[in-house]
C-alpha cells in the first residue's frame, strides 16, 4: 500500500494570502502547504480521499493515474471545493466517479455543485459520479477491499476519518470517542492533524494529537492539516517524540 500527500496545510494552506510571519516567507519546500488531502494506492485501486480548492494542481503534480473511488471526510470548502475538478479522471476512465461520504455530506455538495448531480438536461461537460451513502459504523467494500469509516468530532460536527488494513487518515479531530478509539488497535500508520501550539475549539493542537498517539499506539505517525503558526518544519521535526513525524506536502509512504 502506498500514501501519497497531496496536500498538509490548514483551510488557507501555506503561505497565507497577506501575511509576512516568518513561516509564511520560508524559502523551505517543506514550509510550503497546500490544502490537506491524500491518495492511497492499495493494490491496483486508487482511493482519493478530500479535493479541495488545489486539487488540480495536485494531481498535475503527482501524476495520480486514475480514481477509483472519492472518499469525503466532511464538507467543508478545503476538503470538497475542487470536486468539479474529477471532470478529467470521468473523460479518462469512459465511466462515472464513485463517491462515497455522509449523508449530509451528499446533500451538502448537492447544493453546491447541483449541475453535477442534475439527471435532465445535464451539461455534457460535467463530471459523472455514482453517489454512495456512508452509514455510520459500518464498514464498506470496494474493489473487495474493506474500508473502516472513524466517526470523530470536528469541534461538534462529526466527520469521518478511514482505516485500510493497518493504516488510518483522520484529519479535522477535535475529539474521538472510546468506542471509536477502538477501531484504531494495530496501526502501522496513523494520520491525524495537529494545527498549532495553542488550542483551537475544533482542531487538534499539537499536544492534543501527540496525546491521541500516545492512547492509539501506531507503529508511526504522521502529522497533517498544520498551520503556519505551528512553526517551521524542520524545527518542529526535532521537538517531536521517536516515529512522530510532521508530513509534508509530495510525501510518500509505502507500507
Amino acid at each position: 500500500m502506498k500514501i501519497y500527500f497531496l496536500g498538509t496545510g490548514t483551510s488557507q494552506g501555506i503561505p497565507v494570502i497577506g501575511n509576512d510571519s516568518p513561516v509564511c516567507l520560508s524559502s523551505d519546500s517543506k514550509d510550503k502547504r497546500l490544502r490537506t488531502s491524500i491518495f492511497v494506492e492499495w493494490d491496483t485501486s486508487v482511493f482519493q480521499i478530500d479535493c479541495g480548492p488545489d486539487f488540480r494542481q495536485q494531481m498535475l503534480v503527482s501524476k495520480c493515474p486514475k480514481i477509483d473511488a472519492l472518499l469525503f471526510t466532511h464538507e467543508h470548502a478545503d476538503h470538497t471545493a475542487g470536486f468539479d475538478d474529477i471532470r478529467p479522471f470521468c473523460f479518462m476512465q469512459k465511466a462515472p466517479i464513485p463517491i462515497y461520504g455522509q449523508e449530509r455530506v451528499i446533500n451538502e455538495l448537492k447544493k453546491r455543485f447541483e449541475y453535477i448531480f442534475e439527471t435532465e438536461n445535464r451539461y455534457p461537460g460535467a463530471p459523472s459520479v455514482d453517489i454512495n451513502v456512508i452509514e455510520e459504523n459500518k464498514s464498506f467494500q470496494i474493489d473487495g477491499k474493506d474500508i473502516i469509516p472513524i466517526t470523530v468530532l470536528h469541534g461538534d460536527l462529526p466527520i469521518l476519518g478511514y482505516r485500510f488494513q493497518n493504516f488510518t487518515y483522520l484529519t479535522d479531530v477535535k475529539y474521538i470517542t472510546e468506542e471509536n478509539l477502538f477501531k484504531l488497535q494495530d496501526l502501522d500508520v496513523l494520520v491525524i492533524n495537529a494545527l498549532r501550539i495553542n488550542e483551537h475549539p475544533t482542531h487538534n493542537n499539537l499536544e492534543e494529537a501527540l496525546n491521541f498517539i500516545k492512547i492509539i499506539k501506531p507503529k508511526k505517525a504522521y502529522l497533517t492539516h498544520i498551520g503556519f503558526q505551528l512553526g517551521f518544519h524542520d524545527e518542529v521535526q526535532k521537538s517531536l517524540p521517536k516515529d512522530v513525524y510532521l508530513a509534508y506536502d509530495n510525501l510518500q509512504l509505502t507500507i
